[in-house]
């Protein structure tokens, strides 16, 4: 659907009252530092924080000079407060601008009215004023799935007790919002903010000790607890009223259209072993148990307090024959339950019901807990939930006994919300992926085949006789036996993998495992080598009727340039395999792709890498659809723009018109996580958007769609060649361009901060961009000020595309106003650039010990910052950076004269902890290398951005 303009997307808040709680909350900061630090070392932040407020005004390089001999002349520990000052003013400054845009949200709901462009109010609005019918409407939502899938990649830096300090500051925040508060009464609530905020003073926001995977998958269940367990059904709640505003109620006072529970989650915490060797078989066991553990333990939570609410009394009301049915087939337990009591509640029946009901969870819960511990726990059969669908029978029971004697609007309440939960969330929690490297399964399937068949050398053989080798052993209905001791240690761990997930299917449920991912497939043989190693393990294969079965759910990753543009090949040639097509459809005939925007920028740059992936998942969507076959997008975002971010509505938007389907799944990564789902007001709003989007993006389902102009797909197509080529010219074809960016960025020191548990190179002591992950390459140029992956050779592709020819500039123009995707590649774009400062930079660049190689690369740099920021206003008509972003634009000319500090500081620290190292006595003592650490920590919440 095209995109209007509509400023009422920013919700532009009232800057005068955000100014004034930032306010509020620098001056309590500063209190707390004067009270427990000391007066010199408040003095040292003011004289700073001044400084580079004045320097932001009007630049003086002598003042600049004066400011960077007196940061020279501090000690380590003066630095490592200032450091965390800042660190820690611009945590506030976060919680502020987020708690005040609730607050906006939430003043426009009370006015009345359509609410903000992305709301689902505004949504429903447009799809009933355009004639979509209730039916068309109801159609389009069964078929919705909306999949966040949370990472563990190493770009969070605040620690889980750092962002439970922060959400009771928030709420603290929150409470002096409050309408008629006396004098007293705010001098109270603000009095207890700044206890909060000392409480965060405090608390070190730096890890001591690197995460261990297990710390990193309690890291993500913390936003369960924290925000999506309420949250999700309050999103459900607002779908809902909006329907009901626009499409009305039936006579019961549901929305006329129905709204199914589609929100769901994955996580790779756990089961993503690709470049971890931490990840093991038994990690993802507990991963999965863990993840159980706690959404038993909500359930659990929930129905304790649901025996207070349905209070009814049988004398005052009838409820349904096949409720009282269910109470009587719980008779068998009804002595465990209740013990000497055996008639407990009797006339009330809901209570009573729901004591059985937390019986049977305890157990199962119980049961769970017990294999945590090591045990080897059955699941009670009788005593126990063996599924969430019999503990969502039970509770539909109750919820439609209500109903049929008038008490819905009751059940609308407490019980709805739980059985939402349940809907969404089962007994797994979320969809655990297992992701692995293609060559490690490679290697297994050759050491397994040469057990079986020694003449023949599996990896020497091409693809076509791989295919068929492959595609003989998986149609036979017998296999050799495979002697275990045989195999080595790494082929076993391969093997037992498989073995890990049939038992948790069996244990958890069947969802509780997501899909297997393969990352750098390069050939259909990857994915048919999977399939060879699940058959090993039962998760394939023939039935006793000899009918395929297949409990294994497999998508490939295309990750570079390259692997896109081949991505069509392999797709034939696996979707035109008879036997894979077989197991296929016995799975459920759904395809699953993945695609990587992570490697494939790092790899080609921001123009090639969004195009690519544009053009890759057409492909994708009409081979499927040519075989037949449904397919699933995965889109493996990062949280950076370099790495696939931006705002997800937009980007659901953003995606080739008829390949979203209604459904979409992409990867939560690093900062993301927490700026979203640290607060459930936060979590509402953003599951809103992004579900939103995805009913935008699927309107041609219900005959809202649109086509791309041929000749704008032509425009981008050299554009992304233009793109690619300056991008490439600078990262492959400078000489010593990554040894400029390994001394000039803070990449290698990154490596030492203690926020994940991934090594942050695929080969140590290998300086190549081939060796370099693409989390750790977007975060060493953002701590540099220099973003260069989210948009280095924009500016050259547009500049060399429209020449001086006034009707290709207004092309580009035509593109910005109407058509989604490039809109968001420049919108996107210009928020890097506002985030990049070349003065800064050129700060950094002076790290470089070659200065002839510093100038030239820097030169080039800047040279491109200045064109791609020139063009980029052209043609999107703008006189400045983010004019159409008031919100952003305001929030960054806030932080930057507290940036411009840290940057200059953290410049200092690289300087002294390298010529310590240089000397060889660096690992003894090195006083500079924990304020350097807390600098990247601080200019990360700073720039809100890792990588």
């Amino acid at each position: 659907m095209p995109t209007t303009k509509d400023t009422s997307r920013f919700l532009v808040p009232r800057d005068r009252e955000l100014r004034a709680r930032v306010k509020l909350f620098g001056n309590l900061l500063g209190n707390i530092i004067r009270r427990l630090e000391g007066e010199a070392v408040l003095q040292a932040v003011e004289t700073l924080r001044k400084g580079f407020v004045a320097l932001r005004k009007k630049d003086n390089p002598d003042k600049r000079e004066r400011l960077m001999r007196y940061i020279d002349a501090l000690d380590p520990k003066t630095l490592e407060t200032i450091i965390r000052a800042f660190s820690i003013y611009f945590s506030l400054v976060n919680l502020a601008e987020e708690e005040y845009l609730h607050r906006e949200r939430r003043r426009q709901v009370t006015e009345g009215g359509p609410l903000w462009l992305g709301s689902f109010d505004h949504t429903i609005r447009v799809f009933h004023g355009r004639g979509v019918p209730p039916q068309a409407l109801e159609g389009l939502l069964g078929r919705l799935e909306y999949m966040p899938v949370f990472t563990a990649h190493p770009t969070e830096a605040r620690r889980r007790t750092v962002m439970e300090a922060q959400r009771r500051i928030f709420l603290a925040a929150e409470r002096l919002d409050m309408p008629r508060l006396g004098r007293e009464e705010r001098e109270e609530l603000t009095r207890q903010l700044e206890v909060q905020i000392q409480i965060l003073w405090r608390t070190n926001e730096v890890r001591v000790k690197k995460p261990q995977v297990q710390d990193e998958i309690k890291y993500g269940l913390f936003y369960y607890v924290e925000s999506l367990f309420d949250a999700v059904p309050h999103t459900y709640r607002l779908l809902e009223k909006a329907i009901r505003r626009s499409y009305g109620s039936d006579e019961h006072g549901n929305p006329a259209v129905r709204v199914p529970s589609f929100l769901r989650f994955g996580s790779w915490i756990g089961g993503d072993r690709d470049g971890n060797p931490y990840v093991t078989p038994a990690i993802t066991e507990m991963a999965c148990r863990l993840a159980m553990e706690q959404v038993l333990s909500e359930y659990l939570r929930r129905v304790h307090t649901l025996r207070f609410v349905l209070t009814h009394s049988l004398l005052m009301c009838r409820p349904t024959e096949a409720f009282m049915q269910s109470l009587k087939e719980d008779e068998n337990i009804s002595r465990a339950v209740f013990k000497d009591l055996p008639d407990k509640m009797e006339s009330e029946p809901y209570r009573r019901k729901l004591y059985i009901i937390r019986y049977r969870l305890r157990e199962t819960l119980d049961t769970v807990r017990r294999r945590l511990a090591g045990e080897t726990a059955v699941t009670p059969t009788h005593a126990a939930y063996g599924s969430s669908q019999a503990l969502l029978r039970d509770l539909t029971l109750i919820r439609d006994s209500l109903i049929s004697h008038g008490d819905g609007n009751a059940a609308r309440g407490e019980l709805t919300d739980l059985i939402r939960l349940v809907e969404t969330f089962g007994f797994h929690l979320h969809h655990l992926d297992v992701r692995q490297e293609s060559t490690v399964h490679t290697t297994a399937v050759t050491e397994i085949l040469a057990l079986w068949e020694p003449d023949i050398d599996y990896g020497q053989q091409d693809e076509v006789s791989r295919l068929r080798r492959l595609s003989e052993l998986l149609d036979r209905e017998q296999w050799p036996d495979l002697p275990r001791d045989s195999l080595s240690e790494a082929t076993r761990e391969t093997l037992e993998v498989f073995h890990v997930i049939a038992r948790m299917r069996a244990e958890v449920g069947p969802e509780g495992i997501g899909t297997y991912v393969i990352s750098m497939t390069h050939a259909a043989s990857h994915v048919m080598e999977v399939m060879l190693l699940a058959r090993l393990a039962g998760l394939c294969g023939r039935t006793d009727q000899d009918e395929p079965f297949c409990h294994v759910r497999i998508s490939p990753l295309f990750e570079t340039i390259e692997d896109l543009r081949h991505v069509e090949s392999v797709l034939e040639h696996l979707l035109g395999n008879a036997v894979y097509r077989a197991l296929l459809r016995a799975s459920g005939n759904l395809q699953e792709v993945m695609l990587g925007y992570s490697d494939s920028c790092k790899d080609g740059g921001i123009l090639a890498s969004a195009w690519n992936l544009y053009q890759a998942q057409q492909r994708i969507i009409a081979i499927s659809g040519a075989h037949e076959v449904e397919c699933r997008l995965f889109h493996g975002r990062g949280g950076t723009i370099g790495r696939g971010g931006g705002p997800t509505h937009e980007s659901i938007l953003a995606q080739p018109p008829g390949t979203v389907q209604a459904r979409i799944k992409f990867t939560e990564q690093g900062e993301v996580l927490s700026y979203k789902y640290s607060n459930t007001e936060t979590a509402i709003y953003e599951l809103s958007m992004g579900t939103t989007g995805l009913i935008k993006a699927s309107g041609g389902l219900v005959g809202l769609g649109s086509q791309d102009r041929t000749a704008d797909l032509e425009a981008m197509d050299t554009l992304a060649q233009q793109g690619e080529k300056a991008y490439r010219a600078l990262t492959d074809r400078t000489r010593g361009v990554l040894d400029y960016f390994y001394e000039v960025t803070p990449v290698e020191e990154i490596g030492q901060l203690n926020i994940g548990s991934r090594p942050s190179h695929r080969r140590k002591a290998d300086r190549s961009k081939a060796s370099i992950r693409a989390i750790p390459w977007v975060f060493g140029w953002a701590q540099a000020r220099h973003t260069v992956p989210a948009w280095y050779g924009l500016g050259s592709a547009l500049r060399q595309w429209r020449g001086d020819d006034p009707g290709r500039l207004e092309q580009l123009r035509q593109m910005y106003r109407e058509w989604p995707f490039f809109r968001a590649l420049l919108s996107n774009s210009q928020m890097s650039l506002a985030k990049a400062d070349m003065e800064i930079a050129e700060e950094y660049a002076r790290l470089c010990h070659d200065r002839v190689l510093a100038e030239r690369v820097f030169g080039l740099i800047r040279e491109e910052y200045l064109r791609t920021v020139e063009e980029v206003l052209i043609v999107s008509s703008k006189d400045s950076l983010l004019d159409d972003n008031p919100v952003l634009a305001l929030s960054l000319m806030r932080r930057n004269p507290y940036l411009d500090p840290l940057n200059h500081i953290q410049i200092i620290l690289l300087r002294r902890h390298r010529a310590l190292q240089g000397t060889g006595n660096g690992e003894v003592d090195d006083p500079w290398l924990s304020p350097l650490l807390r600098s990247i920590n601080a200019i990360a919440a700073a720039m809100r951005n890792t990588g």
